[in-house]
């Protein structure tokens, strides 16, 4: 629960405070007092219009409150859905706001790019303020804000363009922003939506105003697919709805188009407050999202992990070398890191668009594709030739590159070192390899690929391991522990219950 007096003391509300919501392609944070202060469409690495996660001054929000002052807020997800519903209430009312994406059957290839927030009144009578402060290119562009008709309007700026429809009573304000105010009674439901074009979309055609009703069909339709799609999660005991929620956020975070995973929805929010570890993290990494998939195949979800493998299998043109350890969420290389000219969560400074760790070398990387390949043999699957070819091509490389110093799991940015985790995922290649060759009797050079697994298996255990503490250390010549090294037995390397483990 929270209320204006709490938010009023500090303009940046604690992270865990906003709600993630998202189509499978965009996705936004809303904050407990119901303001989207994080939204980037027509994806998740596109630039940000509502950014006041990153700038208060001038990030931009879309925001709906009770104009009095004295009010609560609750909030949580419409059962297992990723559509939120944040309720006020007062002396005189309750009112409730329902945020989402409209989602629709054959959205993968055709998404609405709509994000609708739905007021109903819940009990007696309330009076409501929203507010539109668009701004586009992380915060780099005032829109121009057309009228089009009775609660049409359209911001406009840049590449982008967001047409604003309200059966609220719209009106501009400031010269860039949207604005009504507006009461609702128990029964009443007044409706936004905001759906992202192209700004020649806008001079295309004459702009048409939503209907009301088709406004509702979508957020039916939209928490009927998010059911459907969660209901296939079955776990009981203390755990299993919180694994259920856990599913639907890595959900969200796929790209339907695609099949890429992003690792998360925002850039720059930081390590540790004030500090400079403030990465772009809305791209997809090989690691991060075998670990997703991995998990949401164990729930039943393996067409997630069949969209990423083939995601990858494209992106890096079929061979292993010229494999990148990360890709844009459509596929692409080049994710020049820039630094931008905001303050930052809580001044937490620089703030990044794009990340250069995309031309680091990580070596980890072909021993989680080939681990991937391997779980989904054993689902019941073979490799067809195009796809057997790849798996070649990438234990080749892990064969001829594992004696190299990397980045590592922990995108170090200093000189590259010959860390454990990364010995030990080339081993798995080369040992996923020689697998996948002798159980789908697939021709493989397989007396090389053997000896080179034996070799960095020998190198680990006599580099990679120190006596004196009896632990495995970070990197060949330190003595340094790395958690990442608590991931050895998932691959096999050794067993759970090995003394050097335990």
């Amino acid at each position: 629960m929270s209320s204006r007096s709490d938010a009023a003391s500090e303009p940046y509300p604690p992270i865990g405070d906003y709600a993630l919501i998202g189509d499978c392609h965009s996705a936004a944070l809303v904050s407990r007092e119901a303001s989207i202060d994080w939204c980037c469409m027509p994806r998740l690495d596109s630039g940000s219009f509502f950014g006041r996660l990153l700038d208060r001054a001038k990030g931009g929000f879309c925001s709906i409150a009770p104009v009095e002052e004295d009010f609560t807020s609750t909030r949580g997800y419409v059962g297992q859905t990723m559509v939120l519903s944040t309720e006020f209430g007062s002396p005189g009312g309750k009112a409730r706001v329902l945020d989402g994406f409209s989602i629709h059957e054959g959205g993968a290839s055709d998404p609405h790019r709509q994000l609708f927030r739905v007021v109903e009144g819940v009990r007696g009578r309330m009076e409501l303020r929203l507010r539109i402060s668009a701004r586009f290119d992380y915060g780099g562009v005032k829109p121009w804000i057309r009228h089009f008709g009775p609660g049409l309007y359209g911001a406009v700026g840049g590449n982008d363009a967001l047409l604003l429809w309200s059966d609220a009573d719209l009106a501009p304000v400031d010269g860039h922003d949207v604005e009504a105010v507006f009461s609702v009674r128990a029964g009443q439901r007044v409706r936004l939506s905001m759906v992202w074009m192209a700004p020649e979309a806008l001079d295309a055609g004459e702009p048409q105003a939503q209907d009301p009703a088709e406004i509702d069909r979508r957020v039916d339709e939209t928490l009927g697919w998010w059911r459907t799609w969660s209901s296939r999660v079955s776990l009981g005991g203390p755990y299993g709805p919180a694994v259920g929620r856990s599913a639907l956020v890595l959900k969200a975070l796929t790209n339907a188009s695609t099949g890429a995973v992003a690792a998360a929805a925002t850039t720059s929010l930081p390590e540790s407050m004030g500090g400079g570890r403030n990465w772009d993290y809305r791209f997809s990494w090989i690691r991060d999202s075998q670990f997703t998939v991995r998990s949401l195949t164990a729930l039943g979800f393996a067409a997630e992990a069949d969209g990423f493998r083939h995601f990858i299998e494209r992106s890096a043109a079929g061979s292993g070398e010229d494999l990148q350890v990360m890709y844009g969420l459509g596929g692409e290389r080049r994710l020049t890191e820039l630094t931008l000219d905001l303050d930052g969560y809580r001044r937490s400074r620089p703030v990044r668009a794009g990340n250069a760790a995309s031309d680091q070398l990580q070596l980890d990387a072909y021993g989680e594709l080939l681990d991937l390949a391997w779980r989904w043999h054993q689902r019941g699957s073979s490799p067809d030739d195009d796809y057997w070819r790849f798996l070649v091509s990438l234990v080749d490389v892990a064969a001829d590159r594992w004696e190299e110093p990397d980045c590592g799991l922990w995108e170090m940015r200093g000189r590259p070192q010959h860390f454990v985790h990364s010995k030990v995922m080339c081993w798995a290649a080369l040992d996923r390899g020689l697998r996948l060759s002798q159980e789908c009797m697939r021709k493989a050079p397989e007396r090389r690929w053997s000896k080179t697994r034996d070799e960095i298996r020998a190198a680990v255990e006599s580099q990679g391991y120190d006596e004196g503490t009896g632990t495995f250390v970070q990197a060949f010549g330190s003595t340094a522990l790395d958690a990442a090294l608590l991931l050895l037995p998932s691959v096999d390397f050794v067993a759970y219950d090995d003394e050097r483990m335990l």
